[in-house]
């Protein structure tokens, strides 16, 4: 099993055939199940979980990056809310609108959105259990 690694999105293209094209002169191009380029995940059966997996992985990616100012109480949630709305949410949410979404996707999405917002605003999940049993 051979893996490549992408430097602009760190994530791991791994190879489970050992298939190779011959293109003459120029040497030989391997054909792999999956391919990173330019952030998007593509694979070779059209399915868009790696593409949505790789999504999530860039917006957390950035909002780490963030979390210094989105975690600041000095600034108002409204401006913290922008910022994140502007830099993180966009980039998980780049060019989905051509994808075929299906509903466990759009959950997954919904479920990372979520707890960042959760870590911005410093609310735990058994904070919100307690409040909805009294």
């Amino acid at each position: 099993m051979r893996s490549f690694i992408c430097r602009g999105c760190s994530n791991p293209v791994i190879s489970t055939r050992h298939t190779s094209v011959d293109i003459g002169a120029s040497g030989n191009l391997e054909v792999v199940d999956k391919l990173c380029y330019l952030g998007d995940m593509y694979s070779v059966d059209g399915d868009t979980d790696a593409a949505l997996e790789a999504r999530i992985r860039i917006g957390w990616n950035n909002f780490r990056q963030l979390v210094p100012l989105l975690t600041n109480r000095d600034i108002s949630l409204i401006r913290r809310g922008r910022l994140y709305s502007s830099y993180v949410r966009s980039s998980m949410l780049r060019r989905s609108e051509t994808l075929p979404v299906r509903k466990e996707n759009e959950v997954a999405l919904q479920r990372a959105e979520m707890r960042m917002i959760r870590w911005m605003c410093n609310v735990k999940v058994k904070d919100i259990e307690f409040q909805v049993r009294s």
